[in-house]
């Protein structure tokens, strides 16, 4: 039996289920940003830029496509291309775009990247850069006029990787030309190690530079939520001593402008700040992966990053909480004074309730009266008319007092008016209660 015949049932298997929309992409993702394979010394040159529009990037980098006759990228979110005198990586990130290019040469020192690349192009790169940073990687040790030379005389930070494969050497700093500078000294690495020891030294800087974005926001809202606590301070002062409703209804619109202010500026700063804190962790873990040993008479590169970078993501982190903090109490604040102003409601409803059964009251004795005195009016005008009733009758000969009748009847109509009356009231209150 072949191979192949006994893989046909389970492709056949996989061939019949519906595979998930995203399973292709899936696995692709592990794989979208693959390190380079770097064999011998080169120079490397990257540029991370914040981009808007993605359309821009690739059309500019189709550009240079056309000038080397090399296919154009595709919609993915990576772009690599050996474009003969120099090697191309373009990747998109999630608020960035980075282009690496990387150019063999035995003295990168000396390299000048101006015949290779065109000038006029590298100079036109759309965006805000971010971070520019040079990485040699040589093959023989470099003597101290050369590091003199390279990193012009700056305080140098460095450390071995790798186990001792490799040899790093940085400053933090921007030199002559506008970028940050690297040397590596490849002493055993092989070129798939020296790619993944460059990828992660770029990364390194780069994520370093993003995380301190949020560095300058961070010192801003600083100085403004100084300004935003001594007013949160003065106005519980005021809640504490208001005596009138204006000052209630007053303080409360106050409070609320304070607080429509705080909430757009957690939301101005909350991406930024949970950028910083994502791009510091990538930070810490490319520092975790190049297994630094120490270089004697240099500080290491995880040292002078815990020193250094350490203390500004505290001050983006105690911002942060600065922040969450003023909100609550200004949500606190809010509850209190909303609290003062119901239990002002509260006691001005209580004042009407009082009023109102004050005025209920009067009006039942007024009614009373008034009904009093209608059973007193409709009595006197039907036992008048009785009378002229009574008269009547005694004027065509019968014989009694009209005058006695009229007196016995005034009792029995006024009995008979206020039931009347009084029927007439319980029919409508029946109504009234069943609707």
């Amino acid at each position: 039996m072949t191979e192949s015949t006994r893989t046909d049932p389970i492709n056949t298997l996989i061939a019949d289920l519906r595979p998930h929309p995203w399973r292709q992409a899936l696995y692709e993702e592990l794989h979208s940003r693959p390190s380079p394979v770097i064999d011998g010394s080169c120079l490397i040159l990257q540029f991370a830029l914040l981009v808007s529009s993605e359309r821009e990037v690739t059309g500019y980098l189709s550009s240079l496509c056309a000038q080397f006759g090399v296919a154009p990228p595709d919609h993915s979110s990576c772009f690599y291309q050996d474009f003969g005198p120099f090697e191309l990586r373009w990747e998109r990130h999630s608020e960035f775009f980075n282009f690496t290019f990387i150019f063999p040469t035995k003295n990168p020192f000396t390299l000048d990247v101006s015949t290779v690349l065109p000038s006029t192009w590298l100079t036109t790169i759309p965006g805000e850069l971010v971070a520019a940073t040079q990485l040699a990687l040589v093959t023989a040790e470099p003597s101290s006029a050369q590091w003199r030379q390279w990193f012009e005389d700056h305080r140098i930070s460095g450390s071995g990787v790798a186990e001792q494969a490799a040899r790093v050497w940085t400053t933090f700093k921007l030199h002559r030309n506008s970028f940050g500078r690297m040397l590596v000294h490849n002493r055993s690495l092989t070129p798939y190690q020296s790619g993944r020891l460059v990828q992660r030294l770029l990364e390194l800087e780069t994520y370093r530079l993003m995380s301190l974005l949020a560095l300058p926001m961070a010192r801003q809202l600083s100085q403004d939520l100084r300004n935003v606590e001594d007013h949160l301070a003065a106005l519980s002062q005021k809640i504490s001593a208001m005596q009138i409703e204006w000052d209630e209804r007053d303080l409360l619109h106050q409070v609320s402008e304070l607080a429509a202010d705080i909430e757009h500026r957690r939301s101005a700063s909350n991406y930024r700040f949970s950028a910083a804190v994502a791009y510091h962790d990538l930070v810490n873990d490319r520092l975790t992966q190049l297994k630094e040993a120490p270089l004697e008479g240099m500080q290491s590169l995880n040292e002078f990053l815990q020193r250094r970078l350490t203390p500004g993501m505290k001050t983006v982190h105690a911002t942060r909480a600065r922040l969450e903090n003023i909100s609550n109490r200004i949500a606190q604040t809010t509850h209190l004074l909303q609290a003062r102003v119901d239990l002002s409601v509260q006691e001005q409803n209580q004042s009407l309730l009082v009023s109102m059964n004050r005025r209920s009251q009067l009006q039942l004795r007024l009614q009373q009266t008034v009904e009093g005195l209608s059973v007193a009016a409709i009595s006197y005008y039907l036992v008048g008319l009785l009378g002229y009733v009574f008269e009547g009758i005694h004027s065509m000969g019968a014989e009694f007092n009209s005058t006695m009748l009229k007196g016995l009847s005034a009792p029995i109509v006024v009995i008979l008016v206020y039931w009347s009356i009084h029927s007439i009231k319980a029919r409508i209150k029946q109504q009234v209660e069943k609707k």
